[in-house]
C-alpha cells in the first residue's frame, strides 16, 4: 500500500492530501447517495418486485403499502419497527391482485384503497383492525371498474376518489357513513374524463385535482361546497397539460405539483393565492424530466420528489427555499432507477419510498441526514464510525493518527482533503 502526501504550509494552516488507492474502498452508496441512506434493507424491504408504493408516517413510525409481486400482485403493508421491516398483518392480503394502492391514517387505524382485481377492477377500502385487514364496507363497492384510486380521512371517515368507468372516466368520490359508500355529489361530476388524480381534505372539505380532458389535459382542482362541485379558480389553469398531480395543503392554502408537459415534462408547483393559481418559484424547475412526483410540505416548505430523467431516473428531491428549487442532497442519489417515489417526513427528515430498480423493482425506502458541511467550520474525528469510507486494512488511521480533530475539505479524483489548524 503506497500514499502521496504533500503538505502545504500557510502561516496558520497545514492542508494534507491523502491519495487513496487499490486497499482503500469508498462505502457503496457513501457518495452517490451524499446523506441519503437506507432505513432498514439497503436491497430491498420487500421480497420481490413491487408497484404503486405509497408511504406514510404516523405517530413518528414508517408504513409502506404496495403491490407486492411475490403475492399475485396483492397488497402488502409493512411497518419499520425501529430496526427491521415488518409486516402489518399478513403480506398479501387482498383478495386479489390491487392496483394504485394509497395508504393513510385515522389515529392508529391505517386504511389502503386500490383497484380490486377480484371485483371486476372495482374500488375496496381495508383497514387493520390489530390482528387483521378486513373491509370497511363491501369489497368492490363502485358501481363499475375505476382507475386511479385515491384516499383521504376525515377524522375516522373515509372519503375515495376514482377515475368512474360508468361515467367515461369522470371523477366520483364516495364516502363511508359508518354503514355503506354513499356518492358525495353526483357521480362523474367533472365534465369530462379525467386522468391522474389527487384527493385531500381540508377543514371537512374534500378537494380533488386531475388532469382535465376537456381544457386539453391541463391541471383543475375541484372542491365539494356541501352540495356541489366547484372549480376552484379557473379550469385548466396550468399552462399546459400535465400528468402525476399531487395537492396538498398548508395553513388552508392548496398547493399542487404536476409534470408540466408544457415545459419539457419537468416539475411545477402552483398554490391557489385566494384568487388565482400562481406558481412557487419557476415552472419547470427540475433538470430534466421529472415523473411520479410526489409533493409534501414541512415546516411551511414544499418538497418534491421525482423519478429524475435528467439522472437515469434516479430519485431526487428538491425544496423551495423561499426563492428558489434546490436539491435535497445529491440530485439522482439512488443507486438506480427509482419508480413510484413516494414522500413522507418523520418531524423534519424527510423520506422517500420507491421501487428500485437496481435491486429487481423491491421497495426501498432513504431519509436524508442533515449533517453540517461547512468546509471550515465542521470538524469531524476520523477514527470515529460512519465516515463514509471503509479502509479493510487499516492503513489510513494510522497515517492521520496524530492529526487530532480535522475538517474533511473534499474528495476529488479520489484524494482526500483535510484541513487541520496549526496549534
Amino acid at each position: 500500500m503506497k500514499f502521496k502526501l504533500s503538505s502545504l504550509k500557510t502561516k496558520a494552516t497545514y492542508l494534507l492530501a491523502v491519495t487513496l488507492l487499490a486497499s482503500l474502498t469508498i462505502a457503496p452508496g457513501a457518495m452517490a447517495a451524499t446523506n441519503w441512506q437506507s432505513v432498514g434493507s439497503e436491497t430491498g424491504l420487500s421480497s420481490g418486485g413491487t408497484e404503486y408504493v405509497s408511504l406514510v408516517s404516523n405517530s413518528g413510525n414508517l408504513y409502506v403499502a404496495y403491490q407486492d409481486n411475490n403475492n399475485s400482485d396483492k397488497a402488502t403493508v409493512m411497518k419499520f419497527d425501529g430496526s427491521d421491516w415488518v409486516a402489518v398483518g399478513s403480506a398479501g392480503f387482498s383478495a386479489g391482485a390491487a392496483y394504485n394502492i394509497s395508504l393513510p391514517f385515522s389515529g392508529s387505524t391505517p386504511y389502503v384503497v386500490y383497484e380490486d382485481g377480484a371485483n371486476s377492477d372495482k374500488a375496496t377500502v381495508m383497514k387493520f383492525d390489530g390482528s387483521d385487514w378486513v373491509a370497511v364496507g363491501s369489497a368492490g363497492f363502485s358501481a363499475g371498474s375505476v382507475v386511479n384510486t385515491r384516499i383521504a380521512l376525515d377524522g375516522s371517515t373515509p372519503y375515495v376518489a376514482y377515475e368512474d368507468g360508468p361515467t367515461g372516466n369522470k371523477a366520483t368520490v364516495m364516502k363511508f357513513d359508518g354503514s355503506d359508500w354513499v356518492v358525495v355529489g353526483s357521480a362523474g361530476f367533472s365534465t369530462g374524463g379525467v386522468y391522474t388524480i389527487s384527493l385531500a381534505i381540508n377543514s371537512s372539505t374534500p378537494y380533488l385535482a386531475y388532469e382535465d380532458g376537456p381544457t386539453g389535459n391541463k391541471a383543475t382542482v375541484m372542491k365539494f361546497d356541501g352540495s356541489d362541485w366547484v372549480v376552484v379558480g379557473s379550469a385548466g389553469f396550468s399552462a399546459g397539460a400535465v400528468g402525476d398531480i399531487s395537492i396538498v395543503f398548508d395553513s388552508n392554502i392548496p398547493y399542487v405539483s404536476y409534470r408540466d408537459y408544457s415545459n419539457s415534462y419537468k416539475a411545477t408547483v402552483m398554490k391557489f393565492n385566494g384568487s388565482g393559481w400562481v406558481g412557487v418559484g419557476s415552472a419547470g424547475f427540475s433538470a430534466g424530466d421529472a415523473l411520479y412526483t410526489s409533493l409534501a410540505i414541512n415546516g411551511g416548505t414544499p418538497y418534491v420528489a421525482y423519478s429524475d430523467g435528467s439522472n437515469s431516473s434516479k430519485a431526487t428531491v428538491m425544496k423551495f427555499d423561499g426563492s428558489d428549487w434546490v436539491a435535497v442532497g445529491s440530485a439522482g442519489f439512488s443507486a438506480g432507477s427509482a419508480l413510484y417515489t413516494s414522500l413522507a417526513f418523520v418531524g423534519s427528515t424527510p423520506y422517500i419510498a420507491y421501487s428500485d430498480g437496481s435491486n429487481s423493482d423491491k421497495t426501498i425506502v432513504m431519509k436524508f441526514n442533515n449533517p453540517d458541511t461547512s468546509t471550515n467550520s465542521t470538524t469531524t474525528n476520523l477514527n470515529a464510525p460512519d465516515t463514509g469510507y471503509s479502509s479493510p486494512n487499516n492503513v489510513v488511521s494510522p497515517i492521520i493518527a496524530g492529526l487530532g480533530v480535522v475538517s474533511i475539505l473534499a474528495v476529488v479524483s479520489g484524494v482526500l482533503l483535510l484541513y487541520r489548524q496549526k496549534s
